[in-house]
């Protein structure tokens, strides 16, 4: 009997100590040791490390000065074996590139990893071992073993049509670096403004990068509900042919300089998260045409920036798939690529209307010189023609899934943002697939049925993320390799400024971050709200906008 009650109150004090440990994302395995036996951290605590600049020991610095005040020694030569927090690269072989155990007790905290990516994921788990007042710095006695489960956890930002200043992009890089992603999909081109300098094109953002305004609302926006358009086989038709589409009128735009990029994607790199740019072709183009017209189906047409919102292929936003504006497209793609360390570029390829080229005589020319049937194999020659260029480089592109139409480029990665179709082709074609469904990943989409404020007219609620699995049943375990990760989107229509992120981000991108990193089987969508709580906490610390509603129940 004393040996029942001994291992009763031994199991209640091990589910009293594991309630303390609230990790977004779950770790693989964790181990919980005696409340006494808790690491204090104060202004003596030194932080070793084999490298006194090491990106781990300097982002655990900065950020326990930044919200708590304490500015921790980084000291390399250090021999002390008490209140310490260790980070050391070991040669032996774990199970993952990624891995890291972190040990910690009263005397210290140490994390171990075969990697500098380990050591700093190791970092970000041991920041959720912190209070989040500002009162004792106290470690919970743990040992954590831990990897992810996908080597793709990306993240995405729209700039075209809003624009974020660096100061904020690199505050968006550390909420990825915050919950362990390793990818940053910076969307820097669209119909709506051209954000990034390229030298021999000069227009691109003397004139592609600024807008005359903004409709008011959501799509069609107010003073346009009159307006109809039909996209038919040969034609597109908008009723009243004069129409005119009303906006805000207030002058939109920015764009960031190639010393601006590098500063960005050097700071990125610091937190082990690889930025992939996007430049849009052929569609999403209305920008570069208003500099460019020339690379249109339409060149003697006025192109403007566009100032509204929805499907731009209700206008000619198409390239013409000439020599001339692959020329264009590959000098361009030269300067990005020398920006971008990044072994993947995206070209988009998505939303692009057949009509424009079935309307131009030049587009067909080109289709029959070719031997190409319709306008998908256009398409398809489109990318292809783009794909052997940054191949040539020693790249890799990403494409939206419209790039499966008239036949897959031989190297692609697929990113399928209709539903799951896409992934599942690219997989059962060996290509690597990266799900990112509209339905579950799009974060610009409402979370709940009544929103607070202005967000895009769907719904895409925390518990439908969180429960989202991107393995397709369909796939078989060969063809489900090729699934390389989920990437969650947010596209910039209705987000004007840094709040509003925040407010569409969190805490969606925290069940992101579990279904990308933590086991499958560890999943359990009442003890991730339950985490929340202490994360919303943390968030409250950093001054992070979210709806006070997830604190309700």
């Amino acid at each position: 009997m004393k040996k029942f009650i001994f291992l009763f109150l031994s199991i209640i004090s091990f589910k009293l100590s594991a309630q303390e440990i609230n990790i977004i994302p779950q770790p693989v395995s964790i181990k919980t040791g005696k409340n006494t036996e808790k690491f204090i951290i104060d202004q003596n605590t030194e932080i070793i490390s084999n490298d006194s600049l090491s990106n781990s020991a300097l982002f655990l610095q900065n950020y326990i000065q930044q919200f708590y005040n304490i500015k921790l020694r980084i000291n390399p030569n250090s021999t002390n074996k008490k209140n310490v927090v260790k980070l050391e690269i070991i040669s032996r072989l774990l199970k993952n590139l990624n891995e890291y155990e972190l040990i910690s007790n009263n005397n210290q905290t140490i994390i171990y990893a075969c990697s500098e990516n380990g050591l700093f994921y190791g970092i970000q788990t041991l920041i959720q071992l912190i209070p989040e007042t500002k009162s004792q710095l106290q470690i919970p006695a743990v040992s954590i073993t831990d990897y992810p489960r996908f080597d793709y956890r990306g993240m995405h930002l729209d700039v075209s049509r809003h624009f974020f200043d660096v100061a904020f992009v690199k505050q968006y890089i550390d909420y990825l670096a915050l919950h362990k992603m390793n990818y940053f999909h910076w969307h820097l081109t669209d119909d709506h403004g051209w954000r990034i300098e390229i030298k021999k094109y000069p227009k691109l953002t003397e004139i592609g990068a600024w807008r005359n305004g903004s409709i008011i609302g959501l799509w069609p926006g107010q003073g346009n509900e009159h307006i109809k358009y039909q996209v038919l086989p040969a034609e597109v038709k908008i009723t009243p042919k004069d129409a005119l589409i009303k906006t805000d009128g207030i002058r939109h735009g920015g764009y960031y300089t190639q010393e601006q990029i590098k500063d960005v994607v050097d700071y990125a790199a610091k937190r082990y998260i690889t930025i992939i740019p996007e430049i849009e072709m052929p569609a999403h183009s209305m920008a570069l045409l208003a500099a460019y017209p020339e690379l249109g189906t339409e060149p003697g047409k006025k192109y403007e920036v566009a100032q509204t919102w929805g499907m731009m292929n209700k206008y000619n936003n198409v390239l013409q798939a000439s020599d001339t504006t692959f020329k264009f497209l590959e000098n361009v793609l030269t300067e990005v690529m020398a920006l971008f360390p990044s072994q993947y570029i995206h070209i988009g390829g998505d939303e692009a209307s057949k009509v424009w080229w079935k309307r131009s005589a030049v587009s067909q020319e080109i289709m029959k010189a070719n031997g190409l049937k319709n306008e998908s194999e256009l398409q398809s020659y489109f990318i292809r023609r783009m794909e052997k260029f940054v191949n040539s480089k020693g790249k890799t592109i990403i494409g939206w899934n419209e790039i499966l139409q008239g036949g897959l480029a031989p190297n692609a990665v697929v990113m399928s943002w209709q539903g799951e179709k896409g992934g599942i082709d690219a997989a059962k074609q060996n290509h690597k697939a990266i799900m990112t469904p509209e339905d579950k990943m799009y974060f610009n989409h409402k979370q709940f049925v009544k929103e607070d404020s202005l967000a895009a007219n769907k719904f895409s609620p925390l518990i439908d993320v969180y429960n989202y699995e991107p393995i397709p049943a369909e796939l078989t375990a060969e063809q489900a390799k090729y699934i390389w990760g989920v990437q969650g989107c947010l596209w910039s229509e209705y987000i004007t400024n840094p709040a509003k992120v925040q407010y569409l981000l969190f805490p969606r991108l925290d069940a992101l971050s579990e279904i990308l990193w933590s086991p499958k089987e560890k999943r359990n969508y009442p003890d991730f709200q339950k985490r929340l709580k202490t994360q919303f906490k943390r968030y409250d610390l950093m001054g992070i906008t979210y709806s006070k509603r997830y604190l309700e129940n």
